[in-house]
């Protein structure tokens, strides 16, 4: 008898707890939404990053950031459905011919990464919609600092095939308008109602499911960001929808937020548009008279 099944012996019950110790340790490390696990799967997981649902995902990086989004995709394709094409955005050629090892083992997987203008944060979504004529397929737009759960994209893509002319969000504000005046975007109340309303804003955090029709009308709309919202994307997006008379509906009550990717928690537009008042400048700059009458009425038809 060897010492080892001599101690299998004796302590029976010690070998069988450390056995179950270890498979609960592999269990919760498969199911964890770690960044440590996504850096490991996107080594060895061989699972197509494309799938069958009918939608679109896209998403854009830049700088040093780049160096992590592959953590944000890779936990996109663990979901419990995947988008017919998924697009990563870069506007350097020389990424794109040539990219990281984890981007490029992405890009074996089904991953399409595009070169792009740099639009800033627009590029997540600006090319797509202007790359088709006529949009079939809904778009979902990601950031690339989150690692989403499994279910994000289900559940957007539930919302949408009960209420398709709507944008749904995971993520959501609700407006304050008094006094014929947008208020501060730090007064927003967070979350929002039930239902789809004008008056609710979609932040792009969690995932945006943004409507074909809404998609043609940005395509249309062409690049007057620039101008007002260029580095506020979500305000630009919410104009054009406004101005469509297209509502938001939130996935639940608007309040789903998902891990950040380590040491990009403080980075990115947060600083600029959140914290230095960033957005009420564009805000202010691209919501006309016309659109805040509107805002108005939805207030008084919905209530605050």
């Amino acid at each position: 008898m060897t010492s080892r099944s001599a101690g299998r012996r004796s302590h029976p019950l010690r070998w069988v707890l450390s056995r179950a110790l270890v498979r609960s340790w592999l269990h919760a490390f498969r199911t964890s939404r770690s960044a440590l696990y996504f850096r490991a799967r996107n080594r060895f997981a061989t699972t197509p990053v494309r799938g069958d649902a009918p939608v679109v995902v896209s998403l854009t990086s830049y700088g040093s950031r780049i160096r992590t989004v592959h953590l944000a995709v890779e936990s996109m394709t663990r979901g419990t459905v995947r988008p017919r094409r998924l697009i990563l955005w870069l506007e350097d050629p020389a990424v794109v011919a040539d990219p990281p090892a984890p981007l490029a083992r992405l890009v074996r997987r089904g991953l399409e990464i595009r070169t792009t203008e740099d639009w800033g944060p627009h590029k997540k979504y600006y090319p797509y919609v202007c790359s088709e004529a006529r949009h079939e397929l809904p778009l979902v737009i990601a950031d690339d600092d989150v690692l989403y759960g499994e279910t994000w994209l289900e559940e957007l893509l539930a919302v949408h095939e009960r209420h398709p002319g709507d944008v749904v969000a995971h993520r959501a504000h609700r407006m304050r308008v008094q006094a014929g005046r947008i208020q501060p975007y730090a007064t927003w109340v967070p979350g929002a109602p039930a239902g789809a309303s004008l008056q609710t804003f979609a932040t792009g955090t969690s995932g945006v499911l943004y409507p074909p029709r809404l998609l043609d009308a940005l395509r249309e709309a062409g690049s007057g960001f620039t101008a007002c919202a260029p580095r506020a994307d979500d305000v630009w997006l919410h104009a054009v929808a406004l101005r469509q008379g297209v509502g938001t509906r939130p996935v639940h009550d608007g309040r789903t937020t998902y891990r950040p990717i380590p040491r990009l928690v403080i980075r990115g537009l947060k600083t600029t548009n959140v914290l230095r008042g960033g957005n009420d400048m564009q805000i202010a700059a691209t919501y006309s008279p016309s659109d805040v009458e509107e805002l108005e009425r939805a207030r008084a038809a919905e209530g605050p």
